[in-house]
């Protein structure tokens, strides 16, 4: 593991956040044309040539996928001049690739950094995920409880009835009776069809986007990229590996993970400070999406640093390039 003490954060949060923008302008073409490998493709190859510029030597620990899946950005792939301290980098260049392709809300760009060996290097497989924002105590929700029994225990714990509570799931069949049993409580849902780190963030800001808790399974990467959001503004999410065969169990002993019933918190997932950047690519609920003008495109940027707990909102304006 590295010295915590050599990373930068402060200095390289905005080369972070450059790295985001340039990954979400790439793809803004691309929005509404309806081809998500294109759009994917344009992030990819914008936020490793970023990357490349920044002084540090990063490791990609969550990324497009094996080396023998993805010609760039792999897991494993060494980015940065290697000049700079060690960290690990965990990215998904394009959150929302359909979403994109179909010009429909909350696509993002999404990266975070942090110390070399300090971010979990999730397989990719399913991870069921639970969270909540900041300011209750630890363990008012968990895995332990029905999904119900989660939507009264942060009712109480909010000093709310259990009907003005409101769950963001990912829309999928394998929730049907997730979604039932939450709404036999009288809390509201917010179905989502992509994006589930976007989702999780949801819960840190609930007085703005009006979502109090996330449930629900997705990809176990997106589960460390959201750790990594909330570890930053505050907030509890848990998260649980599933299996469903034994490549999926192979991909998580190659990973280093042992204890395949773990449940793992934020700071499990993320075990010292991090940055944390996204740029909206469609328009969303948490970001501004990629808006173009005669001759300038604006982007809007969160960048936040858990070390000081700062959450900032960049606007970039920038002449359209030909």
């Amino acid at each position: 593991m590295a010295d915590a003490s050599e990373f930068q954060d402060r200095l390289l949060s905005l080369g972070l956040a450059r790295v985001s923008e340039a990954a979400a302008l790439a793809s803004a073409k691309l929005i509404g044309r309806g081809d998500e490998k294109a759009a994917d493709q344009a992030a990819v190859n914008a936020m490793r040539d970023q990357l490349n510029l920044l002084d540090i030597a990063g490791v990609v620990v969550i990324g497009e996928g094996e080396r023998d899946e993805a010609p760039m950005l792999f897991i494993g792939e060494e980015v940065g001049t290697g000049r700079g301290p060690a960290v690990d980098i965990a990215l998904d260049p394009l959150e929302g690739t359909t979403l994109t392709a179909k010009d429909m809300p909350n696509a993002l760009t999404v990266i975070a950094m942090a110390p070399r060996g300090t971010l979990l290097h999730a397989p990719d497989v399913y991870m069921d995920k639970l969270a909540i924002g900041p300011g209750y105590a630890p363990d008012t929700v968990t895995f332990e409880m029905t999904p119900a029994q989660r939507v009264r225990a942060l009712a109480r714990a909010k000093g709310v009835a259990a009907d003005e509570i409101t769950v963001c799931i990912l829309e999928r069949p394998r929730h049907e009776d997730l979604i039932a049993e939450v709404r036999s409580t009288g809390a509201a849902i917010r179905l989502i069809t992509d994006g589930d780190v976007a989702g999780v963030i949801h819960c840190a800001e609930s007085e703005i986007t009006g979502i109090d808790m996330y449930m629900g399974s997705g990809g176990a990467p997106e589960g460390v990229l959201a750790a990594s959001a909330l570890k930053c503004m505050g907030g509890q999410i848990y998260g649980r590996l599933l299996f469903r065969n034994d490549d999926e169990r192979a991909r998580a002993a190659k990973a280093g993970i042992t204890d395949l019933n773990r449940i793992y918190t934020r700071d499990d997932m993320v075990t010292a400070d991090v940055i944390f950047a996204a740029t909206g690519v469609t328009q969303g609920s948490i970001l501004q999406g990629i808006k173009t003008e005669p001759g300038w495109v604006t982007t809007e940027t969160l960048l936040m640093r858990s070390k000081t707990g700062s959450v900032r909102r960049m606007s970039y304006r920038s002449p359209m390039k030909a």
